[in-house]
């Protein structure tokens, strides 16, 4: 599906640890559906015309973005690292040929490979949008070498919390048994999150030179609007 024709090989010795790291320790913190829909909803917004576009998503997982952003955009194309059992192509987005140019990539990275994930975003689509924990946007370095360089031209904060765990999909407030709580003896938690995240977004190039510009804006609370039902299917059942 467009992945197959590829072209100009990282061989960053920085990148090829840290994939190498990655296989080992895998990030996996689906993103809930309604944190894309509410991207999606204020791209349109801006007046992009998502039915028309081809949008990537390298960092795939059990597909709790790809199945989002098929209902806005006209064709998705989707990728992981690692098999998660949902049926998509497994690829090293970072380590390999640079992939063919589409309209867009959306993707949530690993947070160490994040800089890496999204200068090769840049370098193979018109549009990027990068969901990140809000700490991404701080950083001597990553200022030095990423955002004093090529600053996203928005970055929407969520101004509820995005509810992400570890290896689960869970809607906020979903009481759920903790075995490791309370020293080994277990508890009854309610899904909740101490992490904030952002969308960084780079927009497609509109023929006149950059202003080197961020918009910063807040999206309001919206998780009931954009939640649907089946959003929380059990891990592997997404259809």
């Amino acid at each position: 599906e467009g992945e197959a024709q590829m072209r100009g090989q990282n061989k960053s010795s920085a990148v090829m640890q840290q994939r190498q790291e990655a296989r080992d320790a895998l990030d996996d913190f689906p993103t809930p559906m309604w944190a894309t829909r509410a991207l999606c909803a204020a791209l349109i917004a801006k007046g992009y015309d998502l039915g028309a576009c081809v949008v990537r998503e390298p960092c795939a997982n059990r597909g709790y973005m790809v199945h989002p952003l098929g209902e806005y955009f006209g064709d998705v194309l989707a990728s992981d690292v690692h098999d998660y059992g949902a049926g998509f192509q497994v690829m090293d987005y970072l380590f390999g040929f640079l992939p063919d140019s589409v309209d867009w990539t959306v993707f949530n990275p690993p947070f160490r490979l994040a800089q890496q994930f999204i200068e090769r975003a840049r370098a193979t689509s018109a549009g990027v949008a990068v969901f990140v924990r809000s700490a991404f946007l701080e950083g001597e370095e990553r200022y030095k070498t990423l955002f004093s360089q090529d600053p996203p031209d928005i970055v929407l904060q969520f101004s509820e919390r995005v509810v992400i765990h570890k290896g689960v999909m869970r809607q906020a407030g979903e009481k759920y048994w903790d075995p490791d709580a309370d020293e080994g003896r277990g508890k009854w938690k309610s899904a909740s999150s101490a992490t904030s995240y952002c969308w960084m977004i780079w927009l497609p190039k509109s023929g006149t030179a950059k202003e080197n510009q961020t918009t910063f804006n807040w999206i309001a609370p919206c998780r009931p609007r954009f939640e649907r039902e089946g959003d929380y299917a059990p891990l592997g059942d997404l259809s």
